[in-house]
């Protein structure tokens, strides 16, 4: 028999995103199957209308808008499940789509988490922002998948069909062995939204528990469900998220070493929003840079001494995509890639996450 899969599914005030993604989720073919709505206390009905049309749904109400990170720990002690499924409420999934997960995980039992490939729901034969085909950092920590890097999302081609292992999966589909969660613990609610995944796959790297993309199993997500891209709160989260990420899973040497230069890179970022006339966002990036120095002494006793990591990317995304004109995924020289489990780094590496 299939190991028990339990859905959890955050949603507030997201009655029209529900009404069009959940009915292709209770839809899918698997059993044993648990679907939870955790519902952050919404007032436009939309747990009526769950309750109404799929009474088999399990619902959660939280007393108040927790977000994606207290709003999933919230929920995950009432699911049942062997694995658990992190799903956007934007994110519309065929019938199979759950099979070939589990069947992923199920054949290595060192599989922490996994993710399908991500499209985009409006269109099919493009890769989304949130997760495409995988995702990596690079030696700065800036994340980007394979299909999109920034702002550029290529079209599906089948050029990233190979099943691998990736640095982190994204949360908008993202399953979780219950017992590599058991291990290294739930979403980091400090960081509200955004970035949240990233640090839990680290954390599962640093454990020895390994992240893969299973591009058999495709989704298709909506996007911008929580903060639109124009929303200067994302740049916000995002900024502050990403330093803190790095400061809570980096040893401190290597800390010291990218800081500076992760800071230099940052500052263009600034410097460009305010010439292209979007200051709020320049406003936005100080901030984060405010808020991740008030926050980070709340982790610094638990960074380690050591850190092992996923596979990432030993060049800069920023110059090779502004500067050097990569847009592609494919684009990047492969030679700059680090798995953990080759035999031996280069011998003088650039810094990098997994130093220490």
């Amino acid at each position: 028999m299939p190991p028990p899969v339990s859905i959890i599914i955050v949603s507030w005030n997201a009655l029209p995103l529900l009404q069009r993604c959940l009915p292709s989720v209770v839809a899918t073919r698997y059993e044993p199957l648990e679907i939870i709505l955790a519902d952050n206390a919404s007032t436009d009905g939309s747990a009526a209308w769950v309750h109404r049309t799929f009474p088999s749904v399990k619902i959660v109400r939280h007393p108040e808008n927790w977000a994606f990170c207290r709003g999933n720990n919230a929920a995950l002690p009432h699911a049942s499940g062997e694995y658990v499924v992190l799903l956007n409420n934007d994110v519309e999934v065929p019938p199979d789509w759950l099979a070939p997960l589990v069947a992923a995980m199920e054949a290595d039992p060192s599989v922490g988490a996994a993710q399908p490939k991500l499209l985009q729901y409006d269109r099919r034969d493009h890769f989304e922002y949130a997760g495409g085909a995988g995702g990596y950092l690079d030696r700065f920590g800036y994340p980007f998948t394979r299909g999109r890097v920034f702002f550029s999302l290529e079209k599906d081609e089948g050029q990233y069909d190979d099943e691998r292992d990736v640095f982190w999966a994204t949360g908008a589909a993202l399953l979780l062995r219950r017992r590599a969660l058991d291990a290294v613990g739930l979403l980091d609610e400090r960081f509200f939204m955004h970035m949240e995944e990233i640090d839990l796959c680290w954390r599962l790297w640093r454990q020895g528990w390994r992240v893969r993309i299973v591009p058999r199993s495709v989704v298709y997500h909506i996007g911008g469900g929580s903060l639109p891209r124009s929303d200067t709160r994302k740049a916000y989260y995002n900024f502050r998220n990403n330093l803190l990420l790095l400061y809570k899973n980096l040893p401190p040497r290597a800390w010291r070493r990218i800081f500076p230069r992760r800071a230099l890179l940052d500052a263009l970022a600034a410097a460009r929003a305010l010439l292209a006339g979007r200051p709020a966002e320049a406003a936005a990036i100080a901030r984060a840079y405010r808020d991740a120095h008030r926050m980070k002494d709340a982790y610094r006793d638990a960074r380690p001494e050591r850190c092992r990591t996923g596979p990432y990317y030993r060049g800069s995304i920023v110059l090779d995509y502004f500067l050097r004109g990569r847009r592609r995924f494919r684009d990047l020289p492969p030679a700059c890639f680090f798995h953990p489990d080759e035999a031996a780094p280069p011998l003088r590496p650039p810094p990098a996450p997994h130093e220490g």
